[in-house]
């Protein structure tokens, strides 16, 4: 077993498609377009508007059709986790 101290930042291409919408797409208008469907102080905490939207825009955007294919995609893709906001460990939503 080996350990190790990365930065996702650095792992992630500087010409990468997702890191040129990230400096370009403010997604934070998410949570308030949603916000009315999210209750603060009732059940378990909710998943991120926002990460649930980037992992729906990740599908549109390279043709992965099924959550399921998705959901392994962003498990193995670090340029999907950056985008995401997840760490390496991290479990994917």
């Amino acid at each position: 077993m080996q350990y190790e101290f990365v930065c996702l930042d650095e792992l992630v291409p500087e010409d990468h498609l997702l890191r040129v919408i990230q400096k370009h797409v403010d997604f934070s208008f998410i949570r308030e377009k949603v916000r009315q469907y999210y209750c603060e102080d009732n059940g378990r905490p909710a998943i991120d508007p926002v990460v649930l939207f980037k992992m729906i825009f990740i599908g549109y955007l390279y043709g992965i059709r099924s959550e399921r294919q998705l959901e392994k995609e962003i498990q193995t893709n670090i340029a999907y986790r950056w985008f995401l906001g997840l760490s390496l460990t991290d479990r994917v939503p």
